[in-house]
Parts: C-alpha cells; structure tokens; sequence
C-alpha cells in the first residue's frame, strides 16, 4: 500500500513511526505492507516510490524539514506531490483551518480525483464541505476515511457507527474538547480561569490560535462531524449555535458544585446543534475531568450509552489512522 502524507507535524511523525514499529505485523495479520513513498510539510517534500525511511524522515523534520531528507528532497507542494506521485492513499494531517480550509481541502479533491483513498484527522475541510467531500469520494470510488477527528484515539466514530449498528441514534452529547475540559476541571479545583488557563498552555493543551479551544470552535468541528456521520444529516460549521468557555467564572463553578454539578462544555445534537457549558450531575458517566473526552449517545431502544477515552495525543491519533488504513484495506479487497 503506496502512501503519501501532507503534513509532518507530530501526528505525522508518530505515524512514521507506528508504520516502520509495526510493519511486520500489519503484515502478517492484515496483509498490509505500507510504503511511505511521498511526504510534504511546509518547508518541501520528500519521495521515493520504493519507499522512504521513517527515521530518516523524523531526522530529516527535526532538522527543519524533510525536504532535506538525504537524496530524496524536494520543493514540491502537498498539491504538486499528489499530483505527480501514484500512491493507493493519502494522508492528511496539515493544521485544521476553518476559514477557507485550505491546504486541506485541495490535498483531499486532489487526492481523490486521482483516484487516491483518503484519511484525514485535518478537521477543517470536513467541519466546512462534510457533505460534498463524501460525495466526491462516492463519484470518485474511493473511500474518505476521518476516525482520528473525534476523540483522538478513542474509536468514538467507530462505536457509533458499527457498535450500534442496527439502532437508530435519536441524539448525542459530548465533552469533545479535552483542552477546555481541562480548564473547567482546574477551576472546579480551586483555581482562577486565567491561572487555570495558563497552567493548561504550560503543559502545551492549548492550541497556538487559543480560540479554537477557549470560543468552541474546535469542539463544534467534532460536533458537525459526528452530525453528518452518526446522524446523516447535512450540516457544517455555521449550523452550530456556539458559545466557548470564556464568561465562565469561578461563582458558576461554585453554584454548580453546591447543585452537585459540575460546568463542562458539552456539545448537543438533539435536533439542533449547540456547543455551550452546561451543568452535568458529577455522577452522571459523561462527567469526566482532566483532558479525557466523553460521548453519551442515546438509541431509540438501547437507552444511553457512553463512550469515555483521551481524546488527543500523537500516537494516539496515528493509531487511528491505522485503522482508517485497515478499512481501507478491507475495502480494496472487497473490490
């Protein structure tokens, strides 16, 4: 299986490492023999149909970029490399952007117009053109997989799709923002919102552009994500009524532990589609603290059920990607 990755950041790398870790054993159980043949970052690209060495190319970016991969370096774009490299799947892991998308959405129709399948834990093009991408992977015949979007590497998607399979989910709510959970959990702890924000971006939770956090932003990408692909409705990012963590104050937090609650930052779909703080009795399972993630989703005859995990992480988000590839797999041999 031919790969190429855009992007090179730290999902990017861990991947890298999780191919070359576990090459002999995605091969002899799942018949996958993965071969990294092109990769882009924002510096320059690295290809070599026969294969690029996964630790010459984490050397390679933390010296700058793989660009200066030995003998393999380029100045091809992510767009340029999926243009002119035949690979069986692209990999997207550039910065999310929910403006234009973008260089996101381009690698992906790029991709699949050349009949490439697709992962992406870019949340970005999926958030702002979730409906027509999964159009185009279906005129194109290829398949557009995104599990490593929501809950990192918790198999948030793949619960609800296979492990309720059968049911009719009527709605869903989740604490999908592990960074504002964070926050929410220290000040229920005894902390200010500045001095328990600051302590998150000490630890490095914190998003470079803060508002995709601190405003709800990225926990309604999720939230649109789980929407079309759960729910099967139509619906992008400015479908969501959304209010962040910001006007929080410890007086609600204290309110809230006096009503044995506790504030979280809950994204709803139940109809509509909301990302504000809410109240959650502390015994009730999606009440998690911390940076976990937890989403309670509720079926038409199996009551509530809630799935809790990390909801981040590298090697946690590159493990998703390989089971994207495995599905991937499986549906190459299908066909």
């Amino acid at each position: 299986m031919r790969i190429i990755i855009c992007g090179f950041g730290v999902v990017g790398q861990s991947l890298a490492k999780l191919i070359e870790s576990r090459s002999e054993d995605l091969y002899a159980r799942y018949g996958i023999k993965a071969r990294i043949v092109g990769v882009a970052d924002s510096g320059g690209s690295a290809t070599d149909p026969s294969g690029l060495d996964p630790e010459r190319l984490v050397a390679a970016k933390k010296a700058g970029s793989v660009r200066g991969y030995p003998g393999a370096g380029g100045g091809l774009t992510g767009g340029e490399l999926i243009e002119g490299l035949d690979a069986d799947v692209m990999i997207e892991t550039t910065v999310s952007d929910y403006t234009n998308a973008e260089p996101g959405t381009a690698h992906i129709t790029g991709a699949m117009g050349r009949g490439m399948h697709v992962i992406s834990v870019n949340k970005g093009p999926l958030a702002l053109s979730f409906p027509s991408l999964t159009e185009l992977a279906e005129y194109n015949r290829v398949m557009l997989r995104f599990s490593g979007t929501v809950g990192g590497g918790t198999p948030i998607l793949d619960f609800a799709k296979k492990s309720l399979r059968g049911e009719r989910i009527t709605s869903f709510a989740g604490i999908l923002n592990g960074t504002t959970n964070y926050i929410l959990t220290g000040m229920a702890g005894g902390s200010s919102y500045e001095e328990a924000l600051a302590d998150a971006k000490g630890r490095g939770y914190v998003e470079r552009n803060e508002a995709l956090d601190l405003d709800g932003l990225d926990a309604a990408a999720k939230l649109v994500i789980l929407a079309n692909w759960v729910m099967g409705m139509k619906v992008t990012l400015g479908d969501v009524d959304r209010t962040g963590i910001r006007n929080v104050d410890t007086g609600d937090i204290r309110e809230a532990a006096a009503a044995g609650s506790a504030v979280k930052l809950v994204a709803t779909c139940d109809g509509g589609l909301r990302v504000a703080p809410e109240r959650i009795p502390v015994g009730d399972p999606l009440c998690v603290d911390g940076t976990l993630n937890a989403v309670a989703f509720t079926s038409e005859h199996s009551g509530t059920q809630t799935i809790i995990g990390r909801g981040a992480g590298g090697i946690e988000t590159a493990s998703s990607i390989i089971r994207d590839l495995l599905d991937i797999r499986a549906g190459m041999a299908r066909e």
